[in-house]
């Protein structure tokens, strides 16, 4: 099969599903974030400007990935990843937040290149992995050369400290090794190892051990684990099937930690009830859904690999965080994709929408 000269309109669907959830999430930082804004910074619309701007930026994204030739600027990848390794290292000049060392200032904005090194390590790994002289069936061919430049990598981001990062990028390479047909005793030969030295480092080092001790409380009772969560499961609670309407949860009056950053889906479940919050997870679920269907429709493996990688890493990053508002992971500190208020975030969650806009225009020449 060969790739078509003609083109496909772009996945409408999809392009509709995106446009609500960044209409959605816009509205639910505003809402969550203006409180905290005039008490912190005299303005209740700070938040929301800062969250307009890149919304805005985020779109342009979205159109200029939907129309370049994605396969011809896909062999920069391997050196922008190795760029981007530069910037993770840089993060440690830069002043902690939060007691975490995440981000890079310039100009009064502020980046993740964790958000980014997720991003170009899906295009690279889909570049390279697509290559019909690399064989993944030996265990060899996995470990070089993906393990030192991905492991070297997620070592940066974990003395950040972030924890959440470490697990999206983890499981978003290996989905993306056995999506490209790497044999599961394989990836476990890689994964079990990668796994002990996570336990070593939470049990012997007490790296993020508190948080895990606090979800193991939480597991039996939600009002037992640590302050987020508790109050995180008192804002779902409290919003009910139809929710309290818009600006009028009552959590986000200095109660809920990060009320429109990584437990916004707590604030807006408050706000909007179960009903709407059943609404955002069917746009999720439909995103995600057109995101496998056009990597099933890719003529060539580099864009199955691009698509389903790009769909897989929403995927993980949307559970993850919904799992920790809902009390059955740990708390990691990720945002929640085109909801979650952060520049970062948002652009590279719309830069994957701008690839799979791109891809679904593609189709199979007959």
């Amino acid at each position: 099969m060969k790739r078509s000269r003609s083109k496909k309109p772009i996945d409408e669907k999809l392009l509709a599903a995106f446009g609500v959830l960044i209409v959605i999430g816009l509205v639910m930082v505003y809402s969550t974030s203006s409180i905290i804004a005039e008490s912190r910074f005299g303005s209740h619309m700070f938040f929301f400007k800062q969250q307009l701007i890149w919304a805005l930026l985020s779109v342009a994204v979205v159109f200029v990935l939907a129309r370049i030739d994605l396969q011809r600027y896909a062999i920069y990848s391997a050196p922008a990843l190795l760029l981007t390794l530069v910037l993770l290292a840089l993060v440690f000049t830069m002043p902690a937040r939060n007691g975490s060392q995440r981000w890079i200032m310039l100009f009064g904005f502020s980046m993740q290149p964790s958000e980014l090194f997720r991003f170009l390590m899906v295009i690279y790994l889909a570049f390279s992995l697509s290559n019909p002289r690399r064989n993944i069936t030996r265990l060899k061919d996995i470990v070089f050369p993906y393990v030192p430049i991905i492991g070297l990598g997620l070592l940066l981001i974990m003395f950040e400290p972030d924890l959440g990062s470490v697990i999206v990028i983890t499981m978003t390479a290996v989905g993306m090794f056995f999506f490209a047909g790497a044999r599961i005793k394989y990836l476990a030969a890689v994964a079990v190892p990668a796994a002990g030295l996570a336990s070593f480092m939470v049990l012997v080092l007490g790296y993020k051990k508190a948080r895990i001790m606090d979800y193991l409380a939480s597991v039996a009772d939600p009002l037992q684990g640590s302050y987020q969560v508790r109050q995180a499961a008192l804002t779902l609670g409290n919003g009910g099937i139809l929710g309290n309407g818009l600006g009028n949860g009552s959590q986000k009056l200095f109660f809920l930690p990060y009320p429109h950053t990584d437990f916004i889906f707590a604030a807006t479940g408050e706000e909007i009830g179960m009903l709407g919050l059943l609404f955002l997870l069917a746009c999720f679920a439909f995103i995600l859904f057109r995101g496998f269907k056009i990597a099933g429709s890719q003529p060539d493996k580099f864009g199955y690999l691009l698509a389903a990688g790009m769909t897989w890493a929403l995927f993980i990053n949307i559970a993850i965080n919904i799992g920790v508002v809902t009390a059955l992971l740990p708390v990691t500190g990720l945002p929640l994709p085109f909801m979650s208020y952060g520049g970062s975030s948002l652009v590279v969650s719309c830069a994957a929408i701008g690839v799979l806009l791109n891809l679904s225009r593609r189709r199979v020449a007959r």
